[in-house]
């Protein structure tokens, strides 16, 4: 990822105070926010025109971070985390509490991934957790550039940051229960490197 510092800088800014933009991730651009937001995660919404029953993708700087979320891991659960994070990969978790309703939508459960790039995590230290669905509206074809991020979502947005053509396909999604694994999406990460 391409993210200077000063871009870090006054993104978390934004992000801190419910602000919502686009980005580069370690897949595609994204549409982040604060996932403890429960202003900017609406906002994401209605940018997107996204399904209300339809909860997103949320990427942590860690493991840890999880217990911010009511989750907490058996040792298996830890151990089968550590080999697909940081990665390319994005895992589907229970997260029953009523809290986060607003983001698990009522199916209580939540899809996390502690990216691999480590400009992202830092970013991600200051800001928390964000949630960062991919930059499209539902049904269209995701932005490869910033260009096209602006023609879908123009002045919507507080912010976009380019990181140059993101093509990647999007990040492979697996269910984690009761210490097995089920894909349930290929994408960026082989599916022979997570069995």
């Amino acid at each position: 990822m391409t993210l200077r510092s000063d871009e870090a800088g006054w993104a978390a800014a934004l992000l801190k105070r419910s602000g919502i933009g686009v980005m580069p991730t370690d897949t595609l651009y994204g549409l982040v926010g604060s996932a403890f937001s429960k202003k900017a995660v609406a906002r994401i919404y209605r940018v997107r025109r996204r399904s209300l029953g339809k909860p997103f993708i949320i990427l942590i700087a860690s493991t840890a971070e999880l217990k911010k979320f009511g989750i907490s891991l058996g040792i298996g659960e830890r151990g089968l985390l550590a080999r697909l994070w940081p990665g390319k990969v994005s895992v589907v978790l229970p997260c029953r509490s009523a809290c986060f309703k607003y983001l698990h939508r009522g199916v209580k459960s939540l899809a996390f991934r502690v990216p691999k790039d480590a400009v992202l995590r830092r970013l991600l230290t200051k800001t928390g957790p964000l949630a960062a669905p991919s930059v499209n509206p539902e049904g269209k074809k995701p932005a490869v550039n910033i260009s096209a991020a602006k023609k879908y979502f123009g002045s919507r947005v507080d912010f976009y940051i380019g990181g140059g053509r993101r093509a990647s396909r999007p990040s492979t999604l697996v269910a984690l229960n009761g210490g097995k694994l089920k894909i349930l999406r290929k994408g960026a990460a082989p599916v022979r490197s997570l069995v």
